[in-house]
């Protein structure tokens, strides 16, 4: 089998595909003025289209990682995934409160998906 890139920059790839799975790397947001909820929006839409470059889409979501700068953004953030995640196809999630790279930083997701 062989490995596919996408988005491929010196220190990371935006994604790797290897057989039918694909790793998206950890996503922030562009606009870090926004609030948690408007920062998970945008991330999430960042890994709607990461995922069509590479042959998927979020109904083949496995699994997500979602890191909160403070856990408190807890409800804000998942009322946008709650929105955004098809229902009957939710991953395996967890989310946890840590430093994240900038203090306006302060949502990161990252998703395994089939292809």
């Amino acid at each position: 089998m062989s490995i596919e890139r996408f988005g491929v920059g010196p220190r990371m790839s935006e994604a790797v595909a290897y057989g039918n799975l694909i790793f998206l790397a950890g996503e922030v947001a562009e606009d870090r003025t926004q609030d948690a909820a408007g920062q998970t929006q945008q991330i999430l839409a960042a890994i709607d289209e990461t995922l069509a470059k590479a042959g998927s889409d979020k109904t083949k979501i496995l699994k997500a990682n979602i890191w909160l700068s403070d856990i408190r953004y807890f409800a804000e953030m998942n009322k946008v995934w709650d929105a955004w995640v098809p229902q009957g196809h939710t991953p395996a999630r967890a989310t946890v409160e840590a430093k994240l790279a900038a203090p306006d930083v302060l949502v990161e997701i990252m998703v395994v998906a089939a292809r």
